[in-house]
Order: structure tokens, then C-alpha cells, then sequence
């Protein structure tokens, strides 16, 4: 068995070097993926774009074409801008 002590000694530097980041909101997240689409990415996995914008308060069925559902995050993420 391994030392207690020893692995306390280090925990402080864990913690310097290995922080968890913050969840991103649901904006951020949106923003992160127009960007990326907008930089000539393709959105591989359509069930995540639609989680997006469900997280959004977008309705989304399952069989929408991931461009509709782009244009829907579009329109929301600038509906927010306005209020911001």
C-alpha cells in the first residue's frame, strides 16, 4: 500500500495544474458551434446539434435536417444578442 502522505504532498499541485473547467451555457455552446460551422466545419453528429438547441428551448424533432435546425440556433442566438 502507498502512503497517504506522499500523495497529499502533491495535491496542491493537482489542483494548480489540473482545474476542471466550468461547464459552458447553453449560449456558449451554441456560439461554439455557429462558429465552428461558420469556419467551414461540418456537425458530424446531428443529435448534438439538435440536444443544442433543445437546451436553447427550441423544439426540434428527431428527423429535421441538421441546416434547419443551424438556422434556428441562428435566429435564437441573435433574438438573445438583442436582449443582452
Amino acid at each position: 500500500m502507498g502512503s497517504r502522505w506522499f500523495s497529499g504532498l502533491f495535491s496542491p499541485l493537482r489542483a494548480l495544474f489540473f482545474r476542471r473547467l466550468a461547464p459552458l451555457s447553453d449560449y456558449a455552446r451554441a456560439r461554439l458551434l455557429i462558429a465552428a460551422v461558420d469556419r467551414g466545419g461540418i456537425p458530424l453528429n446531428p443529435a448534438r446539434v439538435n440536444a443544442i438547441a433543445r437546451d436553447l428551448g427550441l423544439e426540434v424533432p428527431r428527423q429535421a435536417p441538421v441546416e434547419a435546425t443551424l438556422e434556428r440556433i441562428r435566429l435564437a442566438l441573435s433574438r438573445a444578442a438583442e436582449h443582452e
